[in-house]
């Protein structure tokens, strides 16, 4: 008898970006909807994110990330990987919200991907991303990234107008505040209602003494908290 197909796409590193603000004492978290010639999760409002790039992990940071985030985003991966997230998530939402995480500096030197950041005369800075949840894209997709989720309160760390999006690549349309209790609304992927059920959870700016850690293959399910519990399969 042929024994099952083991998926054979690869795995990306990959940093996403929950930007929130409050307005009216509700909080508003940012999203966009994916294209519908997209080949992952076509028409689904996500938040900005994607996979870190090869320089990533050689881009300057203004500031570094909170040493307990780094620690944590360490464990169960290679090393050095922290700093290469947290400028992947930077990168990322500036290119598909034309937001800046940063703080002003001259950056003559920056490599191609990063020019535009550049030109808004800042370099970027890390210390406002806190490090709230991490998910493996499960087998069958066509696409698959192991994703590190990001909290980011906008009002004190956005260069500029938060809803100024005319930077914006056009990988995202429909870029919006959406209140927090209005966002099941929307078409959300599975993994976004989860990190959104956490993110809501917590009406805190501080990071999490332990990060939910979600990943599935083809014979098992895993969810465990990263700095916290031993895990538990199922």
């Amino acid at each position: 008898m042929s024994q099952p197909r083991r998926d054979s796409v690869p795995i990306r590193d990959a940093a996403t970006v929950i930007a929130l603000r409050r307005r009216g004492g509700t909080r508003q978290v940012l999203m966009g909807q994916r294209g519908a010639a997209a080949v992952f999760m076509p028409m689904k409002f996500v938040f900005p994110g994607g996979a870190v790039d090869p320089g990533d992990g050689a881009v300057p940071l203004a500031a570094p990330l909170p040493a307990s985030c780094a620690a944590r985003l360490e464990l169960d991966a290679p090393a050095g990987m922290a700093r290469a997230l947290a400028a992947a998530a930077i990168r990322e939402l500036w290119e598909e919200t034309g937001l800046v995480l940063g703080r002003p500096g001259h950056w003559p030197d920056a490599p191609p991907d990063w020019q535009g950041f550049a030109a808004t005369g800042h370099l970027p800075d890390a210390s406002a991303l806190r490090f709230v949840f991490r998910a493996v894209t499960p087998p069958g997709r066509p696409r698959r990234f192991d994703a590190r989720f990001f909290t980011l309160d906008a009002d004190q760390a956005i260069a500029g107008e938060a809803e100024d999006f005319s930077a914006a690549c056009d990988e995202l349309s429909h870029l919006q505040w959406i209140p927090l209790p209005e966002v099941r609304r929307f078409d959300l992927p599975f993994i976004t209602e989860v990190v959104l059920a956490e993110v809501a959870a917590r009406d805190s700016d501080a990071a999490p003494d332990s990060v939910p850690y979600f990943a599935q293959d083809e014979e098992a399910q895993l969810f465990r908290r990263l700095g916290g519990r031993s895990p538990l399969a199922g």
